[in-house]
């Protein structure tokens, strides 16, 4: 059986940004263990590669205050059969806007309907995230504009990395 206090906060994290922290910060203090899963999703064309981001949120969540009870790993199977690998009981996700409510539903829906004994909660971001999203920070970052209030120096410099600019 799935144990409800061991979460798992899955996403893409193309790349890991301060809201996607702020999220696995505030679920961390919220269950005994936290998987963050990475999903390989090559549907999205990630700018960083899998083995990369991986590394990118294992340091990134190294400095959190509940970090001995976060786990970094890779998946590209079903959502649900990551849930279930990692014997996790709960999904996390994080909130935006309303429109971040819609998809969400929708795939804890799903996610219901194929594992019934596997929760989904939601954490709101927090104000100052909630316009902070990966695609708008490569996108920033692909114009030339300053991407530092949304990743740390480090996330920075591997994608500016990635898009060949160097670093700032």
């Amino acid at each position: 059986m799935p144990d409800p206090r061991v979460g798992f906060y899955p996403g893409t994290f193309d790349p890991v940004t301060f809201g996607h922290l702020d999220i696995i910060d505030r679920a961390s203090a919220l269950f005994d263990r936290l998987f963050v899963g990475v999903a390989v999703n090559e549907g999205k064309g990630p700018l960083l590669d899998v083995e990369e981001r991986i590394a990118a949120v294992r340091k990134e969540v190294s400095g959190l205050r509940h970090a001995a009870r976060i786990e970094v790993l890779g998946f590209g199977n079903l959502l649900v059969d990551a849930v279930r690998d990692a014997g996790a009981g709960t999904v996390v996700r994080g909130l935006r806007s309303s429109g971040d409510f819609d998809f969400e539903t929708q795939l804890s829906g799903a996610l219901r309907r194929l594992a019934p004994e596997i929760e989904t909660v939601f954490l709101l971001s927090s104000e100052n995230h909630r316009t902070t999203a990966s695609r708008i920070v490569k996108e920033i970052a692909r114009l030339g504009g300053d991407i530092s209030p949304f990743v740390s120096d480090d996330v920075a410099r591997l994608v500016l990395s990635k898009l060949d600019r160097g670093a700032t």
